[in-house]
């Protein structure tokens, strides 16, 4: 046995998985952390994208959406040997063109940032109806995903996979739903949080999205290569 290495391409496309939601977090904590008049407890995160510096929020969206749907490729063919459902992938890629559309799409102005609006538009714009369209479809399709890899890791025996799964499924999609019922509020305690508790679910799939990535890296097949050129898994 010569050398050993990692199996071509599978292994950059899981690592996009693991760079994806933290190159988003510390992108929009910057952002928010400089933007006058922006609270992140009380504005969404799309709001960054709003304003003289909107572009850098856009570009962190379409990014993140990019490595994202890389990871999905990636996610594919980790699962294929082993015959994995293609429903976990589907649902990551779904969860990426959300993101990737979330940046094309500009969110409406919301809780008066940027400074001399409205705390909500009397009627919505189109792209501000398609950026919400987009986004609660990625949404929606990231809860499936941690379903999806639940009944995958339950059939293939990693007990404590398929139960953290099930536990971020659960806990995303209900911070998710509680923020965008705060932000559907006028005035309220529960409407001044809906910044922090949309974070809270965004860092809840972010980091499932982030531990699978790991755990299937680590997972990844390796080929060694043999004497006289020949490779085996």
């Amino acid at each position: 046995m010569s050398g050993r290495g990692p199996s071509v391409g599978l292994r950059p496309l899981l690592i996009c998985g693991v760079v994806g939601g933290p190159l988003f977090t510390v992108a929009y904590l910057a952002e928010g952390s400089t933007r006058a008049h922006y609270n992140a407890w009380r504005h969404p995160v799309s709001s960054l994208a709003l304003g003289d510096h909107g572009w850098t929020q856009t570009l962190n969206f379409i990014v993140a959406g990019l490595l994202t749907l890389a990871f999905a490729v990636g996610l594919q063919r980790a699962l294929r040997p082993s015959g994995g459902s293609t429903w976990g992938p589907m649902f990551i890629g779904l969860w990426a063109i959300g993101l990737i559309g979330a940046g094309i799409f500009l969110a409406d102005p919301v809780r008066g940032y940027p400074p001399g609006t409205p705390g909500r538009l009397p009627n919505p714009t189109v792209h501000g109806a398609l950026h919400d369209f987009v986004s609660l479809a990625g949404f929606v399709a990231l809860t499936a995903a941690c379903f999806a890899c639940t009944r995958y890791f339950a059939r293939s025996g990693e007990r404590g996979w398929a139960l953290y799964s099930a536990v971020a499924g659960f806990a995303f999609a209900a911070t998710m739903g509680l923020s965008s019922a705060a932000f559907g509020r006028a005035a309220g305690d529960l409407a001044d949080l809906g910044g922090l508790i949309q974070r809270i679910a965004l860092t809840v799939g972010w980091t499932w999205q982030v531990l699978l990535a790991l755990h299937l890296w680590r997972a990844a097949p390796v080929r060694y290569e043999q004497p006289g050129g020949s490779h085996a898994a």
